[in-house]
């Protein structure tokens, strides 16, 4: 296994196998960290206007964290690099085709990808099929 990770752009798409993980996930802006038991959040990013927040959605009620978007997590189970091109270009590209919107995360090993709840079914299913968009003529 390449410690790497893949970049084939075609090998990416062809075994990304998307996963579905539990539960409601939301992303919630702190200014202040020191109330947030580190070992709920999925991934915290710093920007100038805040910390965001991704968190089990019961997490952040328990917290009384204000959110606006309730999401469903997709892990690509496959290794991509994360200097690989393309692979983000194309999943985003083919979800928005079926107007799902999406938000990426890209992890070392994984890239996930967080969706409305309510279209997180249609999202796995596109994304499986886009094994049968990448075949080879």
């Amino acid at each position: 296994m390449n410690p790497k990770g893949k970049t084939n752009l075609n090998e990416l798409l062809n075994t990304m196998n998307p996963i579905l993980n539990e539960g409601e996930y939301v992303f919630a802006m702190v200014n202040d960290l020191n109330n947030i038991p580190r070992d709920i959040t999925i991934c915290e990013f710093k920007e100038k206007e805040g910390v965001t927040l991704i968190l089990k959605r019961e997490e952040a009620d328990l917290l009384n964290l204000t959110y606006h978007y309730i999401a469903a997590w997709i892990t690509l189970s496959v290794h991509s690099a994360l200097e690989a091109v393309g692979l983000t270009a194309a999943f985003s590209n083919e979800l928005a085709k079926h107007n799902i919107s999406c938000n990426v995360v890209a992890g070392y090993y994984h890239d996930h990808i967080f969706v409305d709840q309510k279209d997180r079914f249609k999202a796995i299913e596109v994304l499986r099929n886009m094994k049968e968009y990448n075949k080879p003529m």
